[in-house]
């Protein structure tokens, strides 16, 4: 079916159900925490705004930023592999669904009975949704506005069937290794008789890492830079992105890329009920992005509770796709 072609007025609705309800009371208290810590840090999930997620849409086609095209050609070439490894049929759980595309690839295949896109931000979801349900109008469609990162509780009656959940993106990398280990945990206790198909960055030589997070076009500086105008609307602070700069390197001790915004000299920044000094080189960290090597997250998959696990990598070893059984 073209994608393109005007929607049919009988077409099936996908359904939403907003479940998260930011509070700004408990979203001012975490990000002023934050920020007069000892070394000041933010969420990496206030770097999507609406412009935040427009530009890291622009970050997937830079030809610096591997992660994206390396993990859909592992799903493009192994496409028969996976899906015998991972059965057809069931509930598609799309963990950070965003637009749905990367799913929209994973359907034909996968040939789930349920689809359920999964993400904090409802707008650009619901785009997604509607496109999935036009490409595929036999599916039943579902959409769930939730903060999974945080709690993962889905519906008693959203897994109906075998569960697969599906995490790509290495988006797993944003948490901790012990963060992680309990996400893996929670996803476990919810895939009864199904699994987890998840895509995993690895460790490769930092002069391959670190442009991928500080590319020659400056997008992901911009990325970066732009959460301080989000902060100023969160909390009515009065962060100048001018007085900023990008910085990002690969902490090999401790396997991962971290993003940080540096003072480009001594400033004051007002914050509620305060105000915050930061020193000239001082730097707010606002992102982690963890690097595993196979046969460590293999392991992190087992000490979570799922019996056993395949990959699948591309002809570099840069990326992993993980099929894990529950």
């Amino acid at each position: 079916m073209n994608p393109s072609a005007p929607r049919a007025a009988t077409e099936a609705a996908p359904r939403l159900v907003q479940l998260h309800r930011r509070d700004p009371a408990e979203v001012r208290r975490e990000l002023i925490e934050g920020l007069n810590a000892a070394q000041a840090a933010t969420s990496p999930k206030f770097l999507y705004d609406a412009l935040g997620s427009l530009l890291f849409e622009a970050i997937t086609a830079l030809p610096e930023y591997y992660p994206t095209r390396t993990e859909a050609s592992i799903l493009s070439a192994h496409a028969t592999a996976i899906a015998q490894a991972v059965g057809t049929g069931g509930t598609l759980v799309d963990l950070g669904a965003g637009n749905c595309a990367k799913a929209l690839r994973l359907i034909p295949s996968l040939q789930p009975e349920r689809y359920v896109g999964v993400d904090i931000s409802v707008d650009c979801l619901e785009q997604g949704l509607a496109d999935v349900q036009h490409q595929h109008p036999q599916l039943e469609v579902l959409g769930l506005g939730l903060d999974f990162a945080s709690t993962l509780a889905l519906p008693t009656d959203t897994l109906r069937g075998r569960p697969v959940f599906f995490y790509p993106g290495s988006s797993i990398g944003n948490f901790t290794p012990e963060q992680a280990a309990v996400f893996l945990t929670s996803v476990r206790g919810q895939s009864r008789d199904g699994g987890l198909l998840i895509g995993v960055d690895l460790v490769k030589d930092s002069e391959w890492l670190e442009p991928a997070y500080d590319d020659a076009l400056g997008v992901t500086a911009a990325f970066n830079l732009n959460l301080l105008r989000h902060l100023n609307r969160l909390i009515d602070s009065d962060f100048d992105p001018r007085d900023w700069r990008h910085v990002a390197y690969f902490n090999r001790s401790a396997s991962r890329i971290e993003m940080h915004l540096e003072a480009r000299r001594t400033l004051v920044v007002r914050l509620p009920q305060g105000e915050r000094t930061f020193e000239a080189g001082e730097r707010l960290h606002t992102e982690n992005s963890y690097k595993y090597c196979i046969e460590g997250f293999a392991e992190l998959l087992q000490s979570a509770g799922f019996t056993r696990s395949r990959c699948w990598v591309d002809a570099q070893s840069w990326f992993a796709v993980f099929w894990a059984q529950a």
